[in-house]
């Protein structure tokens, strides 16, 4: 498999390990724009394309600091950002 492969791979578990569930939740943050506000199911349509565990990994987005939110929205203040 090629990087670009992977890289569009579905994420079939989440990793019990930090670090490696660190770098998938970043690969997931990344398809998020910083400053824009998305409703949940904006935030579950995009989780959607890489999981069907769409629950867990929005909760691990927000726990490891990914993803905010409030009662309505949740953005994005954390991960990598390709310049």
């Amino acid at each position: 498999m090629t990087g670009e492969e992977a890289a569009r791979a579905r994420i079939t578990a989440i990793p019990v390990r930090r670090p490696e569930r660190l770098a998938v939740l970043d690969r997931v943050a990344r398809a998020f724009e910083p400053g824009v506000r998305y409703t949940e199911s904006q935030v579950n349509a995009v989780i959607g394309g890489f999981s069907a565990d769409v629950p867990a990994l929005r909760r691990g987005l927000v726990d490891e600091g990914f993803l905010e939110h409030d009662r309505v929205h949740y953005w994005r203040c954390g991960g990598t950002v390709d310049l």
